[in-house]
């Protein structure tokens, strides 16, 4: 009974909304880092299927509906843009130059990290790409022949973590102006650093929406050339 219960696609996706929504609630009363609704979320449905003993492949049925909804929302992301296009149009250099240098150190210390820990070769391609979304980070790492499933985990872990500590650590370093603050969040956790960036102000959001292209676009350009460089890939 619970199989076919589990199996059908509206488990996943009415599971997947009703813990999301009551993380929401939790964070709303607390409203500390490790209160984030992702976080969350993530630890409360994985512990649910470890208990249940439910495949994950029967979640993701409806939990994939869901998953689909990620290019259309990354698109969506262009209407604050639009709406603050003065900042984005007055701050143009400032902004590529530093998401440059970000995307550069980035990708530099990844394939240090991957030395160090003795990573396969399969598994250093892979994380390469954690700092940008989903759908962009799975094209480079098919370009650059590593495993997918392995980038998207690392992507949505990046994602998490910049959501938790992300606000925190710009308090921590006393940065105020809304253009850094969206450009850090947007640049390093991508569509859910958006997400935390957006709760701090339409122009954090629209700066971090805009980050999330050109982030995109320094890894295609630097993450080949750094693995190529530092592991001989």
């Amino acid at each position: 009974m619970l199989q076919i219960i589990t199996a059908d696609p509206l488990f996943g996706l009415v599971l997947t909304i009703l813990i999301f929504m009551i993380g929401v609630r939790i964070n709303e009363i607390f409203h500390k880092p490790w209160t984030n609704p992702l976080l969350f979320s993530t630890v409360l449905i994985i512990l649910v299927l470890v208990l249940a003993h439910i495949p994950y492949k029967n979640y993701y049925v409806g939990g994939s509906i869901l998953n689909d909804l990620i290019g259309p929302s990354t698109v969506a992301l262009g209407i604050p843009l639009y709406k603050t296009f003065h900042l984005m149009k007055h701050h143009a250099r400032s902004i590529t130059i530093s998401i440059a240098i970000a995307a550069l150190i980035n990708t530099i210390l990844t394939a240090l990290a991957a030395k160090l820990f003795g990573l396969s070769r399969l598994a250093s391609l892979s994380i390469f790409p954690k700092s940008v979304t989903t759908a962009m980070a799975m094209g480079i790492s098919d370009k650059m022949h590593g495993v997918e499933q392995i980038t998207v985990v690392v992507v949505v872990a990046t994602g998490i973590l910049t959501s938790v500590i992300g606000s925190p650590l710009l308090k921590l370093f006393k940065i105020k102006d809304p253009v850094a603050q969206g450009v850090a969040l947007g640049g390093t956790g991508h569509a859910i650093g958006t997400g935390t960036a957006i709760e701090l102000g339409k122009v954090q959001g629209a700066m971090a929406a805009l980050s999330i292209g050109i982030t995109g676009i320094m890894y295609v350009i630097f993450a080949p050339l750094v693995a190529h460089l530092i592991l001989g890939y």
